[in-house]
């Protein structure tokens, strides 16, 4: 993960971002170029010039989203990023330069098939660049309008590959230069390699990232990243679900690819529309076309939509741009009149706001609903997000480049003929060449049009995404708060905790696995599978799965719920010889509370419930009154006479609210030294504390820690530091102070759940002793 700057991000960082958009727009911007030589000097036929512009592009848009997923997953000590984005500069450096040596007097097929298996491999690189240097500049800011700032230096750098890349037409036609057009690229293509290359390794050395070692992603096995298809599929749907983010795709789809669908025709337009197709008396005005839109956007266009974006929002900055770029499609029509090339000059600055604006405002954009990903998943995702947006993008090219060779064989269009004998078929490519990207751009603002991600609806996301990063402790479980609880009279006995300072990190790790084969009292079950959240359906045949898992390890397991699904768990908890402790969850929601008591009285009397818990935490959240909780606990224990029935909180509640431990049969306690911001060589002692004062407001009654554990990941509170080595000594202790005294412990928890990062920040979803996939963490 690179080190993110909330407010200005160093220009030295932009540049070094900057200069890899001249590599990732270079090698297109070339490429594009040189494959007029295909048909115009080694006889490639519209379909050939299609499949080589669809196939190998459909290959690049079918890796990129792997490489998302490698990308976003992978530990090392240079970060996610950078080590893909050297790899993949250096592999398009070489397969550009070998997939260009191609020879006239090579047979037709010799030359396709050679030129279609080299630009797979260049693809192959361009994936392994592109994908985790995009997400380099999402992760470099996480200010509204700083993003926007990033992206305007580096398409202000990448746009000079649009200025001097036409100049290449020039060259490659001048017999002073070159002989022919075939010799052009193939030693071009060393020049413009070698640069490119090096430009796109700049981002790998030079900004800045910290290690990922002990970050909590998925495993990058062979395995694991076969299966990342089904992954990468359901993070497709996420990422879609967000209307804002489809509405960017499908805007940048249209406008991009409908310039892209005529761009290639550009040589043909300029030579047969206004040199009646004598591409050396056309000298540099093919040339110009590109450069001088280029250098308007460059020095025109990117600044005014950067300011824009501003003063009126990114929104109303894409809208005033394109809709200037329909005035210009519309000029350019009129304005290539055959033997006055400058004509189409006055147009350009117009023209050129289209895709002059797109990158810098989409992937600022882009940027944002990452965020808006962050807030419903918990997850951060630019690479997956990268990866979808330029799929999106490059599956358009594709369709693109297949599109441009139909409209040369739609309208007729033989470079061999005279141009006296086909100006229909020329009058038809310029009408393509204008309106064909009008009508996309238009398309694409109509689309825009409810995008509503303001300034002010990012600042709020960012500012709800920090405060659920913000420890637990600091609000919810109130601080140390042991130290305001007499404990003068209580004695802990320190002999059951284990001394690990001279232990080895694998003797850890073995006297965890010998604890845990030995088995606990109690688990905290937990149903939710990966991308499901509090709300959704639970299947028994989930239950299921994750009970096999727990059962041989565990006397008893614990649930919070009654209803959606949440029943399941005491039926197959029981139904594996397994006792309950059964929970009713309980809120603000009065009408969905009398559900969970009414299904929890109905469970217990059919006989799966050993103890019947109201509630958890309802009181440390502040959402119902200690009246209203006693009045659920009475409701529940008049309904069942012969079951235990308690209520759950922290251990401290009990000991401030004595009502509420006369009420209950049974005393459910959570105790957490690590939201009290303990550290992990005194937390079995801060337990041992914490028990005791609930056993003191107890007075004889049964006390049951419900909760404890300790993450293994995650962010610090104060002393407290989650660490997988801190989670599995924090285990050994607790239980070997539990099995000596015959304390009854439930541990939290079983599974990691990652809808718990919406509530307890990025620590929330690494509580548990298997991850979210059932596998043992620490085995």
């Amino acid at each position: 993960m690179l080190t993110v700057s909330k407010k200005k991000v160093p220009f030295g960082q932009k540049l070094a971002f900057g200069i890899g958009m001249f590599a990732n727009q270079m090698f297109p911007a070339i490429l594009g170029i040189f494959m007029v030589v295909l048909v115009e000097d080694l006889g490639f036929p519209g379909w050939m010039w299609s499949l080589i512009y669809f196939f190998p592009r459909i290959f690049d848009s079918i890796t990129d989203p792997i490489m998302g997923f490698i990308s976003d997953n992978t530990k090392s000590k240079w970060g996610r990023r950078k080590q893909y984005v050297l790899i993949g500069g250096l592999i398009m450096g070489v397969a550009f330069i070998f997939m260009w040596q191609l020879y006239a007097s090579d047979t037709l097929q010799y030359n396709f098939w050679y030129f279609f298996l080299w630009s797979i491999v260049f693809y192959l690189g361009l994936t392994f660049f592109s994908v985790p240097y995009v997400a380099m500049g999402y992760e470099m800011s996480d200010d509204f309008h700083e993003r926007t700032d990033i992206m305007a230096v580096a398409q202000w750098i990448g746009q000079w590959a649009w200025v001097i890349a036409p100049w290449f037409w020039v060259i490659m036609y001048d017999p002073a230069w070159f002989p022919s057009a075939d010799v052009a690229v193939r030693e071009l293509a060393i020049w413009v390699a070698i640069p490119c290359a090096i430009c796109a390794m700049v981002p790998a050395i030079f900004i800045r990232s910290k290690s990922t070692l002990q970050e909590d992603y998925e495993p990058l096995n062979t395995a694991n990243i076969a299966n990342s298809l089904k992954k990468i599929l359901q993070s497709f749907k996420e990422a879609f679900r967000i209307e804002q983010f489809r509405r960017i795709c499908m805007a940048t789809f249209l406008i991009f690819n409908a310039f892209n669908t005529v761009a290639a025709l550009t040589f043909f337009v300029v030579v047969y529309k206004l040199f009646n197709g004598d591409a050396e008396a056309s000298g540099i005005w093919v040339s110009l076309f590109g450069c001088l839109g280029a250098l308007g956007t460059t020095f025109i266009v990117i600044p005014i939509v950067a300011r824009m974006a501003r003063v009126m929002g990114k929104k109303k900055a894409f809208m005033v741009a394109q809709g200037i770029s329909v005035v210009g499609y519309i000029m350019l029509y009129f304005l290539f009149v055959p033997g006055k090339p400058w004509m189409y000059i006055i147009g350009l600055p117009f023209f050129s706001f289209g895709i002059g604006s797109l990158f810098t405002i989409m992937m600022s954009m882009t940027a944002d609903v990452i965020d808006i990903d962050e807030l419903n998943s918990g997850k951060r995702r630019e690479g997956i997000f990268g990866a979808i947006y330029w799929w999106m993008v490059k599956v358009g090219f594709a369709i693109a480049g297949a599109l441009s060779g139909i409209i040369i064989a739609l309208v007729g269009f033989n470079p061999d003929l005279p141009t006296t004998e086909q100006q229909p078929a020329v009058d038809g490519l310029l009408a393509f060449f204008c309106f064909f990207p009008m009508a996309g751009t238009i398309v694409a603002m109509l689309v825009m049009r409810k995008y509503d991600v303001t300034e002010a609806r990012a600042n709020e996301i960012r500012a709800e995404i920090e405060k659920r990063k913000e420890p637990k402790s600091s609000s919810s479980y109130e601080g140390d708060k042991l130290s305001s609880i007499n404990m003068e009279k209580i004695e802990i006995d320190r002999s059951t905790d284990v001394d690990f300072t001279s232990m080895e990190d694998t003797e850890v790790r073995k006297l965890f696995l010998r604890t845990l084969e030995k088995g606990i009292h109690g688990m905290c079950f937990s149903p939710y599978l990966e991308g499901q959240d509090i709300g959704d359906i639970l299947s028994e045949s989930q239950i299921r799965t994750r009970m096999e898992v727990v059962k041989p390890y565990s006397q008893w397991v614990r649930s919070f719920s009654c209803t959606e699904g949440n029943e399941f768990i005491a039926r197959v908890a029981r139904e594996n010889g397994l006792k309950t402790i059964v929970g009713a969850w309980i809120s603000n929601d009065r009408e969905k509370n009398e559900k969970e008591i009414q299904s929890l009285i109905e469970l217990a009397k059919a006989g799966y419930v050993d103890i019947a818990a109201v509630g958890n935490e309802v009181l440390l959240r502040k959402e119902l009154s200690e009246e209203e909780v006693l009045g659920y606990i009475q409701k529940v224990k008049k309904a069942l006479p012969d079951i235990p029935v308690g209520y759950v909180d922290t251990y401290f509640r009990f000991y401030e609210s004595p009502r509420l431990a006369d009420a209950c049969d049974v005393i459910l306690a959570n105790c957490y030294p690590f939201w009290e911001g303990c550290s992990v060589e005194e937390a079995s002692t801060y337990l041992k504390k914490m028990h005791a004062v609930a056993k003191q407001a107890a007075k004889g009654k049964p006390v049951i820690i419900t909760e404890t554990g300790w993450p293994d990941n995650g962010q610090n509170v104060r002393e407290a530091i989650p660490s997988p080595l801190n989670a599995m000594k924090y285990f050994i202790n607790i239980h070997a102070w539990r099995e000596k005294y015959n304390s009854e412990l439930f541990y939290f928890s079983s599974f990691d759940e990652d809808w718990k990062m919406h509530h307890e920040g990025d620590v929330g979803a690494s509580w548990g002793i298997w991850d979210k996939n059932e596998h043992l963490k620490y085995s």
